[in-house]
């Protein structure tokens, strides 16, 4: 599977974004999905999980409320709406695919490039 990023940017505090990531390659609906972010200096970490029929997702507690995955299996894509934004969201964002079909422990097989998502206070 091939991931592909994009959606980030600047964006100020209390701010809103929609991330998108494409995938191509195998079967796209075999594969839970993820999206995962690293703050400088910091290790990369966990933010949400969608199953592969989009029924069932998983939030760090961090994020709880404010952002939103969803997947649409049609177009081979995943989201992730980004609202309330914090310059604690400042990062670089990456989709994750997941063989397994796990969203409760991510163990990634896939990941896209990474996008980055700034946010300015």
């Amino acid at each position: 599977v091939q991931l592909q990023a994009s959606g980030g940017g600047l964006v100020q505090a209390g701010g809103s974004l929609r991330l998108s990531c494409s995938a191509s390659g195998r079967t796209f609906s075999a594969y839970s999905m993820g999206w995962f972010r690293q703050a400088p200096g910091k290790e990369r970490e966990f933010v949400a999980a969608i199953s592969r029929t989009a029924g069932l997702t998983n939030y760090a507690d961090s994020v709880k409320g404010r952002l939103t995955i969803s997947r649409d299996n049609a177009k081979n894509a995943v989201y992730l709406r980004m609202n309330s934004l914090s310059p604690e969201d400042t990062a670089l964002y990456y989709c994750a695919a997941d063989g397994s079909g796990s969203i409760a422990n991510m163990r990634p097989n896939y990941w896209g490039q990474g996008t980055l998502v700034t946010v300015s206070s």
